[in-house]
């Protein structure tokens, strides 16, 4: 639609030459694991794929490997790559049934405290 607005980063408007000040940073939006109830479900998901990774076969094993990083970081991920890593992580939790229900649950709770 003609007229919309997005800001990806920071925006900057200017109207007049004096006294401007401040930049909107458009930076917010999902919680950071300085959240301490994502903290404390990012460090339970950690458990949870360590116990994981031990019940699956070694290709699934590397896979949690590569994502979990992406997908359990303190800083600042990207949101496709974290949504990426969380799904990965998710298929293989649902590949091993039951044994990997807990591990689908916790991305389920990750994802709705990031998607707010």
């Amino acid at each position: 639609m003609s007229g919309d607005s997005y800001f990806y980063g920071d925006n900057v408007n200017m109207h007049g030459g004096t006294g401007n000040i401040g930049i909107v940073k458009n930076q917010g939006g999902a919680p950071t694991a300085q959240d301490p109830a994502l903290a404390a479900a990012l460090a339970e998901l950690r458990r949870l794929v360590a116990e994981l990774r031990a019940q699956v076969p070694e290709p699934s094993a590397a896979l949690l490997d590569e994502s979990l990083p992406a997908a359990t970081a303190d800083a600042a991920v990207p949101a496709p790559e974290r949504h990426r890593a969380l799904m990965a992580i998710a298929g293989i939790a649902a590949t091993v049934g039951t044994v990997g229900q807990p591990v689908a649950e916790a991305v389920r709770a990750i994802i709705g405290m990031i998607n707010g």
